[in-house]
């Protein structure tokens, strides 16, 4: 069979890795295929990293001279943000040429404009990459679970995140020191907003959330609260009730409407996403038929990355001559299926909430809180005073049973305008993932 010519832009860490990949497994790949895949063209600013990484491809100092190559049958986008690489990727489309993309703030952001014109030019449009790195999560949503209804969608899709929370909670550091560490170690970038704040996961649980019910790409309905204001005290005091502290991307389909959230979570020790640790990842689906699955793995990295664009241009390659009906639709339902629906505010959603309370140590304080939670019928399950702090200050820290989140905002505006609460109180809400 003919061999399949793929434009390679950005040869970074991951198109580096994808020249590593289908140099090193090309035979391997071609026993699964059929066929070869050849890398006839790359764009990079560094020309002689192109020619050392892929010797028999031509390289182009133009990506839109590269996406119109009459011996490009598909271009692999792997600059990364909003612009060059849409206007790439819309150009290549507008050309007839498939696309795989690791891009996952592109699809977040314009991922409708993109998917309609692919429909439109007939071409194909894959992103496996674009979530928890080497997972095939996005497979397992379009595919491997399209028997079911999707219910709910938890994950631990930023690794940056997930060594930062794991090394407070085994070390006992403050966050700034961590981060430190993080960045020294390459695992966190020189600003690190995208990440520790939660935009990263936002793109990512957004993706997965558009695929589980068959809904727009919707960024903007997407709530994001980072790590950045965690104390490692609060890290601790949930390890000492059982509970490990996560950033989750959660996506919910309710009686309301879809809640699409990025926040930390105090998860039960059991659960199998609270011993995820270090830079790893980790995404929980529950669905109807199957019940619970876990798909975990390395969420980033040169190779993990590359082996899900691998598997991408694979899967194009297959269904290259096939009309777009008898392909897998870009966001699993079929396009005139993809409707918009409802998604729940976060003073709407349901949920349990760790609460962190700093109070003046005399009588009365426990239960004067302990009746404005009541008030906004808020149910308490676990009071401790954790500790007894300068100038008499007290740590008290409240388990709430699952209830609505407006609820306990008001309670908590009420709480802290006492005289006896030393500072604002924190918040990190509960899941207990238990379907």
């Amino acid at each position: 069979m003919q061999a399949i010519n793929i434009g390679l832009l950005g040869l970074g860490t991951v198109g580096g890795g994808v020249a590593e990949v289908l140099r090193d497994n090309q035979a391997e790949i071609a026993r699964r295929l059929g066929r070869q895949i050849n890398i006839t063209a790359v764009c990079d600013l560094n020309a002689e990293r192109a020619a050392q990484l892929c010797p028999q491809a031509e390289w182009v100092a133009n990506p839109m001279d590269l996406v119109q190559r009459a011996d490009v049958d598909i271009v692999v986008e792997l600059f990364g943000g909003t612009g060059i690489a849409k206007e790439a990727v819309l150009n290549a489309i507008n050309s007839g040429k498939h696309v795989v993309t690791a891009n996952k703030k592109l699809l977040a952001e314009y991922g409708n404009e993109i998917f309609a014109l692919a429909e439109q030019k007939n071409v194909m449009v894959q992103f496996e990459a674009a979530v928890a790195g080497g997972i095939p999560v996005i497979k397992a949503l379009r595919e491997g679970l399209a028997a079911n209804r999707i219910q709910s969608i938890a994950g631990i899709i930023n690794g940056t995140s997930n060594f930062i929370l794991s090394e407070m909670r085994e070390k006992g550091s403050a966050f700034k020191d961590v981060l430190a560490e993080a960045q020294r170690l390459g695992y966190a970038e020189a600003d690190p907003t995208f990440d520790i704040e939660g935009h990263d996961a936002g793109h990512k649980i957004t993706i997965m959330s558009a695929l589980a019910f068959g809904t727009p790409v919707n960024f903007g309905a997407c709530y994001l609260e980072g790590i950045s204001r965690l104390d490692s005290r609060d890290i601790k005091y949930a390890e000492e009730l059982g509970y490990r502290v996560k950033l989750l991307g959660i996506t919910r389909k309710t009686d309301k409407g879809i809640e699409l959230r990025v926040h930390p979570t105090l998860i039960p020790e059991c659960r199998l996403l609270a011993n995820v640790n270090g830079v790893m990842n980790a995404v929980r689906v529950q669905a109807d038929m199957v019940g619970e699955t876990l798909y975990y793995g390395a969420g980033a990295g040169a190779l993990p990355t590359a082996s899900a664009v691998v598997a991408d241009l694979i899967d194009i390659s297959r269904l290259i001559t096939a009309d777009t009906e008898n392909r897998v639709p870009h966001l699993a339902f079929q396009p005139s299926q993809v409707q918009a629906q409802n998604f729940v505010g976060m003073d709407d959603i349901t949920s349990s909430y760790y609460l962190r309370v700093q109070v003046t140590d005399k009588a009365g304080v426990l239960g004067t809180i302990a009746n404005l939670l009541a008030k906004e019928g808020v149910s308490i399950e676990a009071l401790i005073q954790k500790a007894v702090l300068d100038n008499n200050q007290a740590e008290i820290v409240i388990l709430t049973h699952s209830t609505v989140e407006r609820n306990v905002k008001t309670a908590l505006r009420a709480i802290e305008a006492l005289d006896s609460v030393g500072a604002p109180v924190t918040l990190i809400r509960m899941e207990s993932l238990n379907g």
